[in-house]
């Protein structure tokens, strides 16, 4: 009921955003909002639409960007892949947005890419995602698979000496991808084939009996089973519903989320989940100086103090105070000019440390291991150092010989060996 409510919520919100004042062409820089506010993915992307609103209005708080103050122009493309793509085009062609932020599950974006390379957009992407892609048109602040998926399961192996595992994920490329990469690094780290239980569910899955009894009986031989879970949406809420009445607990079969976070356990009972853990760049839990102020000014703007944040947010707090320092350097908003002046940017994150902008538009991000809490937010119990994003998995024999550069090599996906520039289309 609570979901239903707020996407209800969201969706009459969005109602009162979309018309905007007349104003004169160019009086104001558009920046267009691309994040579905109903359907299956609007319990995640509900609050990133928020979190844009309140980074914009903060922005004209200081005085808006180059003389003009910002709008937002907010669109729900519904969780309806497709229909992303015809958003995005309005917004580029009819709103004539400067700069978009947006999108979450990796179809969405890829239906979103042909469109805006098409038309010289530029598109913010705040979520982890399976990597395996660099375009001139998007910056991706969310986490490469080097910076998620692969430390989760190096921490899975060393630290929990689990011995099999259950790669689960909602089926669409995100998961697909993540799991081909992870499959193949379990393979060279000794893990046998035969120990590795793969299993795609539609989006908004609900009956989780028979997968769950799966997963329970591959530790029947007595070796330690642990779940990747690349689930994505309100599938969620029946997968751990279904590991509590199973009387799945932590300890016995630890469950790694890779898109669960704080929003997501907010609409859960969570009692029965503490112990199992997520993977990501950021927590609400961590106690920098940085993150106070994130979450009192968070606060403050939604007037609700139960309101959490979570890892996509800080991507687009990152990402968008490195567009505005970009747009300052370069004097303009002009696509080009701006992704030049992307490339080095540098700005603080949350958790402490810096993020820079790399030139294969990805970000170096710390990597963080969290334990659910009973009250819904998580124990930081590991944090590296900054790591660079890949864009291009190393562990994928197509993938290893290719590198993103669009500061030198002006490309996205270069092949090392036959030193030529191949084009993306074929990822569409």
């Amino acid at each position: 009921m609570k979901l239903t409510r707020r996407s209800l919520l969201a969706s009459a919100a969005a109602s009162f955003v979309l018309p905007r004042m007349a104003l004169a062409e160019g009086e104001t820089i558009k920046i267009g909002v691309l994040h579905s506010l109903s359907g299956t993915m609007a319990i995640s992307e509900t609050t990133l639409k928020d979190t844009m609103l309140m980074l914009i209005e903060q922005q004209n708080a200081k005085g808006g960007l180059l003389g003009k103050q910002l709008e937002a122009v907010v669109v729900d493309p519904a969780s309806d892949w497709p229909l992303f793509a015809e958003k995005a085009r309005e917004l580029l062609t009819v709103s004539k947005v400067d700069v978009m932020f947006g999108c979450w599950t990796s179809v969405s974006r890829k239906s979103v890419l042909p469109v805006i390379e098409e038309l010289n957009g530029l598109l913010f992407y705040p979520v982890q995602y399976e990597g395996e892609e660099s375009s001139k048109n998007v910056f991706y602040t969310g986490a490469a698979p080097n910076q998620q998926a692969i430390p989760a399961v190096d921490y899975f192996l060393n630290e929990l000496g689990i011995q099999k595992f259950a790669l689960l994920g909602t089926d669409y490329v995100y998961p697909r991808t993540t799991n081909n990469i992870l499959e193949a690094y379990l393979i060279s780290k000794g893990i046998a084939k035969e120990d590795i239980f793969v299993n795609y569910t539609p989006f908004g899955h609900s009956d989780w009996s028979k997968i769950v009894g799966d997963v329970v009986a591959l530790g029947a031989d007595g070796k330690k089973v642990g779940v990747i879970s690349t689930i994505n949406g309100d599938a969620n809420i029946g997968f751990y519903k279904e590991l509590a009445a199973a009387g799945v607990t932590a300890d016995k079969l630890p469950v790694v989320a890779f898109s669960v976070g704080e929003e997501e356990l907010s609409g859960l009972d969570t009692t029965n989940l503490v112990g199992h853990l997520a993977a990501w760049n950021y927590f609400m839990s961590a106690d920098t100086p940085e993150n106070k102020a994130f979450i009192d000014a968070w606060h403050a703007y939604i007037k609700d103090e139960k309101r959490v944040t979570n890892d996509p947010m800080e991507a687009h707090y990152i990402g968008f105070n490195m567009w505005v320092n970009a747009v300052t350097a370069a004097g303009t908003t002009a696509v080009d000019a701006v992704s030049d002046a992307m490339i080095g940017q540098k700005f603080p994150n949350l958790t402490g440390g810096t993020a820079e902008m790399l030139p294969n538009h990805h970000l170096t991000k710390p990597v963080l291991i969290g334990e659910i809490r009973a009250d819904g937010q998580f124990d930081i119990i590991s944090q590296t150092e900054p790591v660079p994003g890949d864009a291009w998995t190393d562990f994928l024999p197509e993938s290893a010989v290719l590198e993103a550069d669009w500061k030198d090599l002006k490309c996205g996906m270069y092949n090392k060996e036959t030193k030529t520039c191949v084009q993306l289309k074929s990822n569409y």
